[in-house]
Parts: structure tokens; sequence; C-alpha cells
């Protein structure tokens, strides 16, 4: 016994280190790139140019019409052009399970490139064509381009990956988000590309990162589990485990896949309607629908978007806050990797809460100091501290996991649904924090990051008695730890998986090893 138990630790262990191979990272890496870190990108970049944005609505409008633009309408455009990001996000969001259902979600990354080159001309292109309509109508695609590869590319990078390391490969997302929010604030320094003459390569660089991923991404595979449960093709999803794994016998990973097609209720794709009808899933839903509100609301939008005012405001001078802002950016991307590099030790849930509670925390600390900064020279730097504390607790775990549980927290049939309403809950909550945050602000004044702080501690209180921990588990052994607070029977299923991942005894061993033990390990 104690000789099996070993063999099977270390068969374990082998297929841990066995995980990382050269295909799956390069999908993680230019999947990345070319979906989450534009979305991060487009994030940060306007913040840089928008004075000469909006001197280029003024000489637009002066051009047109013989006079100058009024403040409110200019007001109007300069909004519309920030928030209309989001309304393309959503819009993005409803088409992606027509999309991947057609396309798959290899296909649709692919696809979603087309979106970022259209924009990248649009914008990059407005100025001179004398329309700032091309700009706004760049920003609403990009925006559909962000909707859609927030949602299939978690999906993808989820489908793709070990159990063993599905986190870590997870948080390459939340990762190029963070980079993609440092480039655009260094593209936007005065040295490079924030100067009058040059702000309209931050867009047109828009392209760059599109047409790498379409370099490279149609040489790697589609997801295994879409090719072997929605299109039902073995020899496909056979080859793509092979190159994923790195390893030739995957009968085990398409067994398990097999299994989880014959647990489920339904192998026909559900609907969002389905989903909130489903007793099965309904925590799971509720989950995922508290998750991404207290991501999006949880604060650290309000601080990309008003930046340059909060910093202002707590005192620093106007020609160090583009430098300033920059070790924001650095900071999240550092948080971000540390993160990715311990979720599977420490697990989704720990990261979770302490992200939220820390952010609590810090966010009431700014208040603090935000009230104090007119008392004492020094406290400016404090509030400064505050700021990148509250960064690096966001990116700890709220910044990353939320598009992580979204895949694990659903099997095949209801993925795609379940990532509708992740999505939708995602762009209105950043819409509302964008829209709002202003009102707020001007209202509570420096009273007005309290409301985060009560955003946080909901969540964290939620995560702690809702969420269960999903590190190194199967998706229908997540879904089943869900069965008791839904009220559901979890017998059937989780029999069905007993008898895959359970030992198969086989009579012939090789030198000295029981082959069953060697056949029950299973990466997926």
């Amino acid at each position: 016994m104690g000789k099996i138990e070993e063999d099977n630790n270390n068969k374990a262990s082998q297929s841990s280190q066995q995980g990382l191979t050269l295909c799956l990272i390069s999908a993680a890496f230019f999947g990345a790139l070319g979906s989450s870190f534009l979305y991060g990108y487009n994030l940060s970049v306007v913040n840089a140019p928008s004075n000469y944005i909006k001197a280029f609505y003024n000489k637009t409008w002066v051009e047109r019409y013989e006079e100058p633009i009024g403040p409110e309408t200019v007001t109007l455009l300069w909004s519309l052009t920030v928030s209309i990001f989001a309304i393309g996000g959503l819009v993005g969001t409803l088409t992606v399970p027509i999309l991947i259902k057609v396309f798959g979600r290899k296909g649709t990354l692919l696809l979603n490139n087309v979106n970022a080159i259209i924009a990248a001309l649009l914008m990059a292109l407005g100025e001179t064509a004398g329309s700032f309509e091309m700009l706004i109508i760049g920003r609403f695609i990009i925006g559909v381009d962000s909707g859609i590869a927030l949602s299939v590319l978690p999906m993808y990078l989820g489908e793709i990956s070990p159990r063993q390391i599905r986190g870590s490969i997870g948080q390459f997302n939340s990762i190029f988000i963070c980079l993609g929010v440092f480039t655009g604030q260094v593209l936007g320094l005065p040295e490079i590309f924030g100067q009058e003459s040059r702000w309209i390569f931050l867009f047109a660089f828009l392209a760059v990162p599109a047409l790498l991923q379409l370099c490279v991404l149609p040489f790697l595979p589609e997801s295994p589990r879409f090719l072997l449960m929605e299109r039902r093709d073995e020899a496909r999803a056979e080859k793509a485990f092979q190159r994923f794994l790195g390893k030739k016998d995957v009968s085990q990973e398409i067994e398990e896949v097999h299994a989880e097609s014959r647990a489920q209720n339904t192998i026909v794709a559900a609907s969002p309607l389905d989903l909130f009808r489903n007793r099965a899933v309904r925590w799971q839903v509720i989950t995922v629908v508290v998750t991404m509100a207290c991501y999006q609301l949880c604060g650290l939008n309000a601080i990309w978007y008003y930046t340059n005012g909060i910093f202002t405001e707590a005192g620093f001078k106007k020609e160090l806050i583009p430098y300033i802002t920059l070790s924001t950016g650095g900071i999240e991307t550092l948080a971000a990797i540390v993160s990715g590099l311990v979720i599977e030790r420490v697990g989704r849930k720990p990261l979770l809460i302490f992200g939220f509670s820390t952010m609590a925390f810090f966010f009431g600390l700014l208040t603090l100091f935000l009230n104090l900064q007119d008392r004492f020279s020094w406290m400016p730097y404090l509030s400064f501290v505050s700021i990148l504390l509250v960064i690096a607790s966001f990116c700890s775990g709220p910044g990353g996991i939320p598009f992580i549980l979204t895949g694990e927290l659903f099997e095949q049939s209801y993925r795609s649904a379940a990532f509708m309403i992740a999505g939708t809950m995602n762009w209105l909550a950043n819409f509302a924090v964008g829209l709002l945050f202003p009102f707020i602000q001007e209202a509570l004044q420096t009273y007005a990051f309290l409301v985060f702080v009560v955003v946080c501690l909901i969540g964290a209180v939620f995560l702690f008695f809702i969420l269960p921990e999903t590190k190194n588990k199967t998706f229908v052994e997540i879904s089943q730890s869900f069965a008791k607070i839904n009220n559901v029977s979890d017998v059937k299923p989780s029999q069905e998986m007993e008898d895959v991942l359970s030992f198969k005894p086989v009579q012939e061993e090789a030198n000295g090893i029981d082959k069953s033990v060697i056949e029950m390990e299973s990466s997926f």
C-alpha cells in the first residue's frame, strides 16, 4: 500500500512538472497579447492625450461650423469617447455565445483581431480625416474587441490547461491586462507619444498586438474540450491534448472529458436564461455575478479613470504626475505576476478574500490621509502609498481570479452562457463606475472612497461563506462542491467521475510497478 501511494505521489509530481509545455505557454502568451493586453491598454491610453483629443475636437468643430465648441459639448464628446468603450464591451460580450459556437474558442480570438485592426485605423486616421466621429467609433469597436476577448480568452485558457496549473495559466489574462495598462502609461509619456504631434500613434499601436497574435495563434491547437464535447472530433482533440500536455498517451484525459459529458444533464449549450432557471447552478451564477460586480465596483477603475485628478488633489506637481502614474502600472503588473506564481499553492479563495479585505483597509487609510493632506506637507506621499497598496491588493487576487472562476464553476454546456452573464455584469458595472464616480466624488469629496470600502467588505464576506476552493479540482468536482448549497443530489455525476478517476486494476506488471497506478492520473 505504501508503495502504491509513493508511486501515485511521484506520478502526480511528474504530471505537475510536465504541465508547462512550449505549446501551452505560447497559447497563453499570444492569446493574452492580442486580447486582454488590448483591454488593459485601452483603460489607460486615453489619459495622457486627453487634452490633445479635446483640442482636436475643438479644431474640427471650428472647421465645420466656424465657431469654437462649447464647454458642455466638448465635455459630452469626451465623456462619450471614454464611456462608449464600455458600451462596446457589453455588445461584444453578448455576441460571444454565437461566435464560439460557429468559430470555436481559438477561431473567435483570431477573428476578433479584425476589430482591433479596424479600430486602430479609425482612431489613428481620425485626425487626418478631420473626423472626431472616427475616434469615437474606433473606441466603440475596440470595446467590442475587449468584450469578446475577456470572455473567450479565459474560457480558452481554462480548457487547455491541466488542472494542476489551471490557475497560473489563467492568470496570464490578468498579467497581460496589467501589462497593457503599464504599456499605455509608458507610451503616453511626453518623451514618447504623449505629445500633440504624436498622440495618434498611441491608437495606431493597437494593431501591433493583434498582428502578432494573427502570426502565431493559427499554428496552435483549438481547445481539446471544445473539439471533443461540442465538435465530436476525437482525432483533433487527441492531437490538441498531446501538444498542450507534451505527451502521447492522453487516453485518460479524453475519457475524463467523455465522463463529464455523460455526467451533464444536457450536451446542448445552455442559454443565460437556462442558467437562471437551473437550480443546480443557482449559487454558481450568484457567485459569479457578485464576484464580477465587486471586481468592477471595488474602486480600481475609479483610480484608473481619474488618476491624474486624484494625484493633483493629493498635492503632486502637474509635471510629475505622468511618472507617478507609471509607478502604479508597474506595481499592478508585479502584483499580478506574484499572484500567478502563488495561486496554485495558496488557492483562489484565500487570494480573493485577502485582496478584497486589504483593499478595504487601504481605501480607509486613503480616505484618512486625503482628509489630513492640508494639515501636513508630507501627507500626499502617504496618499500615494495607499493608492499603490490598493492596486497591489487588487492584483493579488480580485484583478484576475474572477475570470478564472467563471470558467471553473461551470461545466462545458453552461460555460458560454456563464461568461455572457459575467461579461454583462462586468461591463455594466464598468460603465456605472465611469458614469457615477464623478458625482459621488463631488458629493462626498474625500469620503468618496468609503463607498468602495463597503463593496470590498461585502465581497470578502460573501466569498468567505459561499465560495468553495477550486484549486486542483476537475470541473465536475467543482460543480459538485455546490450541490449542498444548491440543494440538489450529487450522486450521479460523482459516481461518473469516480468511474474514470478510480484505480483500474491490470494484471500485467512492468518492472514491479502496478499499471493501475499509472492509468489513474489525469491532467484535466
